[in-house]
């Protein structure tokens, strides 16, 4: 591990003169390509430093222990190596994590897709709730959210909604709520007070870029209708909406958000990529972690994730058992207890799987 570590501390010195040399930064792709490297490489040898740092400290008190010290010296010496020791097990359970192979999908933008399921027009606002909380999430996150596509119902509820959440490792956050998330409680209509059980389907996609998804035109066709949907001054007057159906894979996406043609093309288009990307992961990710109970691109969105059960007040996620009762500041957007414990357990996950590997 250790040469390991060095081989990266000297690319990292390596990429800073880079950084600093005009003949190497001759264009803006340039300057962000080293940078984005420095910001991947910088926190693993900031922690091979402090390794070193305390590892000496640790071998200058061991040597003071073999000599013949004072009584109250040779107990501070003693503490200090074994504080020493217990920060360098710390520091190197810390590397390993730091070392693992990175999502390289982890510091996209999303694109969050979320449809009603089992449950009618419960399903429908409780749909609305959930993306009503990602947009607070993001919001805290200091990401911006734009909605690309929506179909709503007459009391307020979401069919399906499609909408990008841009910011800084936005999927590193957000990949692991693909999945069936499970409602309990008692729907405003409900006059006997009976508790509801209503499913809504959440899926994260990483947002592709036109040159990681090849898309012939000659595999498209792009049709134009009338907007449908509960209101809006513009609904069913002009053909503005857009479908575009792509003939291999046989992915429609419907985009009628925009009164424009153009800019609901455009959207369609970024909904289309992001879904035949997430495809294509889902092949490669099947593959490679088919016993992870953390599956991240698989494409199986019928596995129920996460029960969200409010007359309990309690979210409880099934991959992880964890339950947490504070339902009320979740559904505000308060995720991070709940994506920090999936991010932990999935290292968990990888480094163990490293470990029986070697």
């Amino acid at each position: 591990m250790l040469d390991k570590l060095k081989s990266i501390s000297e690319r990292l010195d390596a990429v800073n003169e880079k950084l600093m040399d005009p003949e190497v930064i001759t264009d803006q792709d340039q300057y962000k390509k080293y940078m984005k490297e420095h910001k991947n490489l910088s926190p693993i040898v900031d922690k091979y430093h402090e390794f070193l740092t305390v590892k000496g400290n640790v071998d200058e008190a061991r040597e003071l222990m073999d000599e013949n010290l004072e009584p109250d010296f040779r107990e501070i010496v003693e503490e200090e190596y074994k504080t020493g020791k217990e920060r360098l097990e710390v520091l190197e359970e810390e590397i390993k994590i730091l070392l693992l192979p990175r999502d390289p999908n982890d510091d996209k933008n999303v694109i969050v897709e979320i449809r009603g399921g089992a449950g009618g027009e419960e399903s429908a606002l409780f749909a609305n709730s959930l993306y009503r909380m990602y947009s607070m999430y993001a919001e805290k996150k200091g990401y911006k959210v734009e909605v690309l596509s929506i179909n709503e119902t007459e009391l307020g509820g979401i069919k399906e909604i499609s909408f990008s959440i841009e910011g800084e490792g936005a999927y590193s956050r957000l990949k692991f709520e693909s999945g069936v998330h499970r409602v309990q409680r008692v729907p405003e209509t409900e006059s006997q007070g009976r508790i509801h059980t209503s499913t809504v389907t959440v899926a994260v996609l990483p947002e592709a870029e036109e040159v990681e998804v090849d898309i012939n035109p000659a595999d498209l066709i792009i049709e134009t209708h009338r907007s449908g949907g509960a209101g809006g001054q513009h609904v069913n007057k002009t053909e503005s909406a857009i479908r575009i159906i792509h003939v291999p894979t046989n992915t429609i996406v419907d985009c009628q958000d925009e009164r424009s043609q153009h800019k609901n093309k455009e959207k369609a288009m970024k909904i289309l990529r992001s879904r035949i990307f997430e495809n294509m992961l889902a092949e490669q990710n099947e593959k490679i972690a088919s016993d992870r109970r953390l599956q991240v691109g698989s494409g199986d969105r019928s596995e129920r994730i996460r029960t969200y059960n409010f007359p309990q007040g309690r979210v409880t996620d099934h991959r992880i058992g964890l339950t947490l009762y504070k339902i009320l500041q979740i559904m505000d957007g308060d995720l991070d207890e709940l994506i920090d414990t999936l991010i932990t357990t999935d290292q968990a996950d990888k480094l163990k799987a490293g470990g029986e590997e070697q």
